[in-house]
C-alpha cells in the first residue's frame, strides 16, 4: 500500500488497462518499476512513431497552442490548459484536465461552434474497438471538468495514403455515438478501480483478458508454469482449447487419450512427443522433388514506417532494405550474395539491381514462408519498374520449404511451431541464432530503422558495428535453409535405407 495519504490517481491509459484486468492496473500502480513493463526494443519503436505520428497530426488542425511541459507535471499542464481555454484558440494540443480524480490528456482538442471536439490520434491504419474506452473516459472527464464536449472522433493513419502525396495522411471518424454509448457505467467503473487501488491485490482468474485486447505484461505471474509437453503446446491450439483439454485431465500430450480426434499435424506431434523421435512422412520424398539444383536461397529484411517517406509506400508499409542470398553456383559451390541499406535514401532501386544480380544463377528461389518474399518482390517490382520483369521471373521461381517441413517432418523439440527459430537446432544440432548480436526479427527491424535513419546521432564504430550484426543476422537465415534443406533430404535418404 502506497504511504500518501491521497489514493492513486488514475489517468486515462489507466483507466483503459484497469478495463482488462484490475489485477494488472494494481501492479502497474504499487510496482512501477517491475521488470515486466521494462519496453521491449519493438515497443520503444512503436512508441517513437507514434508520439512522431500526434506530433504530424496537429499540421491537420491547424492554428492550435502546445501544452508543451514534461510529461509527468500533471498538474502544471491542468493549470497551462485552464489559461489557454480563456483565450479560446481553435485547438489545443495535448490538452490536459483533472476530474473525478482522473487525469486525461487529449491530443487534439478542436473549438467548435457549440463547443469542442475531442481527437484522440492513433497510429494504427484503422480505428479498432479498444480505441472507443479511450475516448470516452476523456469526454467524461472533459464533461467534469465544465467543459462543453459535442463531438469525439478517431483519426488514425489513412491505409489508402502513397508517399509523396501526404494530404491525406489520416482519416478523421466521428465515434460520438458510440462514445455516447461507452460512457454508461463509467463513472461507476472509475470508482471502482479507485477502491481497488487502495486496497490490497485484487483476485481476478486467468482468462481470455490476459491477451485481449492486448497481452499483459504479468501474464507470467497468473499463469501457472507448464511442462514442456503440456497441452497448449499442440500446434496453433487456442488457448480455450488448451484449458478445455487441461480440465478434462489431459494436462500433457503424453496423456491424451488414442481416441482424441486429432488434425495430421497434430497426430504427427503427438507421435513424435510419444516416441521421442523425428516423425518423417513418407511424401517428403515428393515434397522435396521441387527443390531442383541450382538454387538460391533468399530472406529480405524490412522496415515498417508509420509515416512514409519513400515513393509509394503507404503508411505501415514493410519495405525490403536488406537481402541475403545463397547461391549453388557451378564450379564456386555455395556463393554468398548480400546487401544493406545504410542512409536515409530510397533503398529500393539499388536493392533490387543487386537482387536481380544475386539470383541470376538459381533455377528456383527457395524462402522460408515464402509469401513473405513473394510480398516484397512485388513491391519491389512497383516501386523499380526498370527491374519489374527480371524480378516477376524471381518470383515465379520462389518455393516455400516451411510447408516441406509442417506437412512432412515433426521433431519433439519444436515444441508446437515451424519457425525457423525452432526448427533449425532441433534439426541441425549446433546450430541456431544464440551466438548472435541480433536474434529476432523485431530486433532487426528497429536497428534497421536506426542504421538507415539515424546516422547522425550513432558514432561510426557503433554504426559499422550495427551493420555487422544485421548482415550476420541476415546471413544466418539462408544459411539455415541451406542447412535444413540439406537435413530433409538426409531423412528422405534414412527413411529409404529404413526398407
Amino acid at each position: 500500500m502506497p504511504s500518501a495519504a491521497r489514493p492513486p490517481r488514475l489517468s486515462k491509459s489507466r483507466y483503459v488497462q484497469g478495463l482488462q484486468c484490475h489485477k494488472q492496473l494494481w501492479w502497474r500502480v504499487h510496482e512501477p518499476d517491475a521488470p515486466e513493463l521494462a519496453p521491449t526494443p519493438g515497443q520503444e519503436n512503436l512508441f517513437a512513431q507514434g508520439k512522431e505520428v500526434g506530433e504530424r497530426a496537429r499540421g491537420y488542425v491547424p492554428g492550435g497552442e502546445l501544452i508543451g511541459l514534461p510529461f509527468y507535471q500533471y498538474d502544471n499542464k491542468v493549470a497551462a490548459t485552464r489559461e489557454v481555454l480563456m483565450r479560446d484558440p481553435p485547438a489545443i494540443y495535448e490538452a490536459w484536465f483533472l476530474a473525478d480524480e482522473t487525469y486525461v490528456g487529449v491530443d487534439i482538442l478542436e473549438r467548435t461552434s457549440r463547443g469542442h471536439t475531442v481527437i484522440e490520434v492513433k497510429a494504427s491504419n484503422s480505428r479498432k474497438p479498444e480505441h472507443l474506452p479511450d475516448a470516452a473516459v476523456q469526454v467524461h472527464v472533459l464533461r467534469r471538468a465544465g467543459l462543453q464536449v459535442e463531438r469525439a472522433e478517431v483519426m488514425h493513419l489513412n491505409p489508402d495514403c502513397r508517399h509523396p502525396d501526404l494530404s491525406n495522411l489520416f482519416v478523421r471518424e466521428d465515434v460520438t455515438a458510440l462514445v455516447e454509448g461507452a460512457l454508461v457505467g463509467l463513472p461507476d467503473e472509475l470508482a471502482a478501480q479507485q477502491r481497488m487501488l487502495e486496497g490490497p491485490l485484487p483476485d481476478v482468474p486467468i482468462g481470455d483478458h490476459c491477451s485481449r485486447p492486448y497481452e499483459c505484461p504479468f501474464i507470467e505471474r497468473c499463469w501457472p508454469k507448464v511442462p514442456d509437453q503440456h497441452v497448449s503446446r499442440l500446434y496453433r491450439i487456442d488457448r480455450k482449447r488448451a484449458l478445455e483439454l487441461e480440465a478434462d485431465g489431459y494436462a500433457t500430450i503424453y496423456d491424451l487419450p488414442s481416441d482424441l480426434e486429432l488434425s495430421v499435424i497434430h497426430a504427427r506431434q503427438v507421435k513424435a512427443v510419444r516416441t521421442g523421435r523425428v516423425v518423417v512422412e513418407p511424401t517428403l520424398k515428393s515434397a522435396l522433388a521441387q527443390f531442383a539444383s541450382p538454387l538460391a536461397f533468399l530472406d529480405f529484411e524490412t522496415v515498417s514506417l508509420a509515416i512514409p517517406r519513400w515513393p509509394g509506400c503507404r503508411p505501415w508499409q514493410q519495405v525490403p532494405v536488406q537481402f541475403s542470398v545463397h547461391v549453388e553456383e557451378r564450379d564456386r559451390g555455395l556463393v554468398h550474395y548480400e546487401w544493406i541499406a545504410t542512409g536515409p535514401e530510397d533503398p529500393r532501386p539499388a536493392l533490387a539491381e543487386a537482387l536481380v544480380a544475386a539470383c541470376a544463377g538459381g533455377r528456383k528461389v527457395v524462402a522460408y514462408y515464402a509469401s513473405f518474399e513473394r510480398e516484397c518482390l512485388k513491391q519491389l517490382r512497383e516501386a523499380v519498374p526498370t527491374h519489374a520483369r527480371e524480378l516477376e521471373r524471381i518470383e515465379k521461381r520462389l518455393v516455400d520449404l516451411l510447408p516441406a517441413v509442417r506437412s512432412h517432418v515433426y521433431h519433439p523439440d519444436f515444441g508446437g511451431g515451424f519457425s525457423i527459430k525452432k526448427t533449425l537446432p532441433a534439426l541441425v544440432p549446433g546450430l541456431s541464432y544464440t551466438d548472435l548480436k541480433i536474434q529476432d526479427g523485431e530486433k532487426a527491424t528497429v536497428e534497421l530503422q536506426r542504421l538507415m535513419l539515424e546516422a547522425d546521432r550513432t558514432p561510426a564504430a557503433e554504426r559499422a558495428a550495427l551493420r555487422e550484426a544485421l548482415l550476420a543476422y541476415c546471413e544466418r537465415d539462408t544459411w539455415a535453409m541451406v542447412k535444413l534443406l540439406e537435413k530433409l533430404r538426409s531423412l528422405v535418404v534414412d527413411q529409404l535405407e529404413l526398407f
